[in-house]
């Protein structure tokens, strides 16, 4: 923790701590010792679990347990859950069960993956951070008796303070802007080589790092490439060039400290379906990562050299929008199983590497679970049996690192809409726990 300390010195601290202050109470009930709130590790990587333990309480005392953390605008976010303590006054958020508030059951991390918009915030926001040099910063604290989300909860009676990295000690971080290509390296400490990932989001556009500066910490030279609305890349997604990213892979294995021959691609929605381009037409590329991905283009041509592959487009009269004011797209884009749509199907039996097909089953941005059968079924035609399935009941559109906060709504930047992205809390969070993983093994695996 020392070493984390360290590093945290130059953080600024959170503003959630100002705002989850409870007063004392007027008549404090008589108790044998202070109650006391540990959290383990107090410092350490956003993707591991810590141990949560309270002492000091009565036997059988209800409680409810709340995390408070903020974002870099100081945007607040909360969540809570009800205990009760043992006979010997005391909980263990890894073996006792919540009976209610955000979730049910016994979840160790229920509380980080739970983290909401507090009331007084805009909804739909994603509790995703923006600069991976300094921690998400979360204040735990234990209240007198059982307080509904969103009421007034009871007296403080402990608190502690939990910080969480995006980046080990070491992990170096480097701006390009190599040719045409932008985005950040991070590179593992030590000679190396390591084995190289280009790492890609979706539609939000912009540079998103956290993936990549974890992967880093786990031993992957990661690649974080944006790919429109950066910098001086195209603004909107009308068409890309494939060139882009093949220079970005080239860049990404040639480069001193990784491991050849081949690199690999992780992608999440639209960057998933980019990777799998990029494994049929680039041999640097030789292992894909596709998280809720589309087996046709999507949206944007793309062109390598005198190819195109036309984009399925969004029907926009087949998006619904519910009572609160919620868009459902699960309809809306083109059926990529029409014949009149064969242009758009990325021919990825092509491909001499491997595929890792990463779907929740309740994704509701669009029907991933479908695509992956569709992937799967054309590589099966071909006689090929290089890929591996992941597919998670219950889970979402996003599944990301370890404890990444759920959220089942989210502002899409570009509609300016909430958009529905389908899952249920627990089991999404369970798919990112697992998937995270297996992730690794199938890169290692594939890239040494």
């Amino acid at each position: 923790a020392d070493m984390w300390r360290a590093v945290a010195a130059a953080a600024a601290s959170a503003p959630a701590r100002a705002l989850c202050r409870a007063p004392p109470p007027l008549h404090p009930s008589p108790r044998r010792q202070a109650v006391s709130v540990a959290v383990s590790p107090a410092a350490g990587l956003a993707d591991e679990r810590v141990e949560t333990r309270v002492a000091g309480l009565g036997p059988g005392q209800p409680v409810t347990l709340r995390a408070v953390a903020a974002d870099e605008r100081g945007c607040l976010f909360q969540s809570c859950a009800h205990y009760r303590a043992d006979g010997r006054g005391e909980l263990h958020l890894g073996t006792d069960a919540s009976h209610g508030g955000d979730y049910t059951g016994v979840e160790p991390m229920g509380l980080f993956w739970s983290l909401a918009p507090a009331g007084m915030e805009k909804p739909y926001q994603r509790l995703v951070p923006r600069s991976t040099g300094t921690p998400m910063k979360v204040e735990m604290l234990v209240h007198e008796g059982h307080s509904q989300p969103g009421a007034i909860p009871g007296p403080v009676v402990a608190k502690a303070e939990v910080e969480r990295w995006f980046t080990a000690p070491g992990v170096r971080r480097i701006r390009l802007k190599e040719g045409g290509v932008r985005g950040s390296l991070f590179l593992p400490p030590g000679d190396g080589p390591f084995p190289g990932v280009i790492d890609m989001y979706g539609d939000e556009g912009g540079l998103i790092e956290f993936r990549s500066s974890l992967l880093a910490t786990r031993g992957f030279a990661a690649l974080s490439l944006p790919y429109f609305d950066f910098e001086d890349l195209p603004k909107v997604m009308k068409e890309f060039k494939l060139e882009y990213f093949e220079e970005a892979a080239r860049f990404l294995q040639r480069h001193p400290k990784v491991k050849g021959p081949g690199v690999g691609v992780i992608g999440t929605g639209k960057g998933a379906e980019l990777g799998l381009s990029m494994i049929t037409f680039l041999p640097e590329v030789v292992a894909a990562v596709s998280v809720s991905g589309c087996s046709s283009n999507t949206v944007a041509d793309l062109h390598y050299g005198d190819m195109t592959l036309p984009g399925l487009r969004f029907d926009m009269n087949k998006v619904s929008v519910s009572d609160t004011g919620v868009f459902d797209t699960f309809e809306a884009l083109d059926d990529p199983t029409n014949p009149a749509n064969s242009p758009c199907t990325i021919p990825i039996e092509k491909a001499e590497g491997h595929f890792l097909l990463v779907v929740g089953e309740d994704d509701r941005m669009w029907k991933s679970s479908l695509y992956a059968e569709l992937a799967i079924g054309r590589l099966r035609q071909h006689g090929k049996e290089n890929f591996e399935l992941l597919s998670y009941p219950g889970a979402g559109h996003r599944i990301d690192p370890p404890s990444t906060p759920f959220c089942q709504v989210a502002m899409d930047r570009v509609l300016g809409v909430p958009v529905l992205g389908g899952g249920e809390s627990k089991a999404h969070a369970h798919a990112q726990e697992h998937s995270w993983g297996k992730i690794q093994e199938f890169l290692h695996l594939h890239l040494g």
